[in-house]
């Protein structure tokens, strides 16, 4: 039985989602205050963290801590320093399934940063962000199961019809080369076969999407934060994406970064964690509101002190690096650890292109500013700010 925020009862016998999803009719005049109190906390960290100058290297860290965050979540335990080092291309085993998907909640967070902020709420939007191509993202320009069609020519690539047949094999041998490459470069994502034993077949993910794009224009004049906290709710009732149980988040964030409170993208899984709040979907619309609004604040509590780290971190390390010639490569190394939560020799190394034996002497320069070793041991060592 699906449950809406404002709406009424569906039968168990009705699996599709109604055609108009119900706006919750929220009680403005006793939440007007509350929702000023988070809109000006937003706002003032988002002031302190551009005049900080450290945003990219926050951004960068939080980033991959949310990535990690996101898959607890969803039960799973990824350690930070394999994402960071199976972002940079330096794994040191075999991924994980965990692993695959903690990055690509990783790549959809950068990939909602990338670009202007109102296209992640848009049909190619969700689906670049889910790792779909754009134009597989809108259902009614997805291709048909049946093939090309045999009377159209012009639904066969040019050498389909040439006169010499291993002309055109040999064509589609390097057409298929080329697409492989991209796949494997990461350009084209590699569009994901939907078994009936995962995906529920009655299950229309192209109408959900529909309706909560729906939600997110009719609530385009509401408070921000009042807009993302129902456009969130609305993704919990209509179960979009259930495999992707992280992508919620960053769109009610996406939000709060479209209408320009913010423009980074906060913390909200690490915010959820945190909080108290868990929807079981017999809250009322204001109780909904008020757990939202309490996982922005944990967000921001989260995101302030981890700024501070960076701030004292930079402070420290800065006294060293005013000292070290114009050609060093010491600055770089502090920027690495200011937008890694970790940091390693080889990675180290392989970022700044020089040899481990350099990073070394570096790290023994910093002295007491080198951030604090997670690892303990002598093989495999790592340095971060925490």
């Amino acid at each position: 039985m699906m449950i809406g925020i404002g709406g009424g009862d569906f039968g168990d016998d009705e699996r599709r989602p109604p055609d108009h999803y119900e706006l919750p009719e929220l009680p403005w005049e006793a939440i007007v205050g509350r929702l000023e109190q988070v809109t000006i906390a937003v706002l003032r960290f988002n002031a302190r963290l551009e005049g900080s100058g450290l945003a990219a290297g926050w951004q960068s860290r939080c980033d991959m801590t949310e990535a990690v965050r996101a898959i607890i979540l969803d039960g799973h335990l990824v350690d930070v320093g394999d994402l960071v080092l199976h972002d940079a291309g330096m794994d040191v085993r075999h991924p994980t399934h965990e692993l695959t998907r903690a990055a690509a909640a990783l790549r959809a967070r950068r990939t909602a940063l990338a670009r202007a902020a109102p296209w992640p709420l848009s049909i190619d939007g969700m689906a670049a962000l889910r790792g779909i191509g754009s134009g597989w993202g809108d259902h009614r320009s997805r291709p048909s199961k049946g093939g090309p069609d045999p009377e159209d020519d012009e639904s066969y690539p040019p050498f389909a019809n040439d006169a010499d047949p291993w002309k055109a094999h040999f064509a589609e041998i390097d057409a298929l080369l080329e697409r492989t490459n991209q796949v494997l470069a990461g350009e084209i994502p590699m569009p994901m076969s939907r078994s009936r034993l995962v995906y529920d077949p009655d299950l229309d993910e192209a109408e959900n999407e529909d309706l909560w794009l729906d939600v997110v224009k009719r609530t385009e004049h509401w408070p921000a934060v009042a807009a993302a906290a129902v456009a969130w709710n609305a993704w919990l009732d209509l179960n979009l994406y259930t495999h992707l149980p992280w992508l919620g988040l960053i769109m009610a964030g996406t939000i709060l970064r479209t209408r320009g409170l913010t423009h980074h993208l906060l913390p909200l899984a690490a915010g959820f964690k945190q909080s108290k709040f868990r929807p079981q979907g017999r809250e009322g619309a204001r109780e909904k509101l008020e757990g939202f609004c309490q996982v922005l604040e944990e967000a921001l509590a989260i995101a302030n002190k981890d700024l501070d780290r960076l701030i004292l971190a930079r402070e420290v390390m800065g006294r060293v690096t005013a000292k070290c010639r114009s050609n060093s490569k010491l600055p770089e190394l502090v920027d690495l650890f200011l937008s890694r939560p970790l940091v390693t020799v080889p990675l180290a190394a392989k970022l700044l292109k020089v040899t481990p034996k350099a990073v070394d002497l570096m790290l023994a320069q910093l002295g007491g500013a080198l951030p604090r070793e997670l690892t303990g041991r002598t093989r495999y060592r790592a340095w971060g700010i925490v």
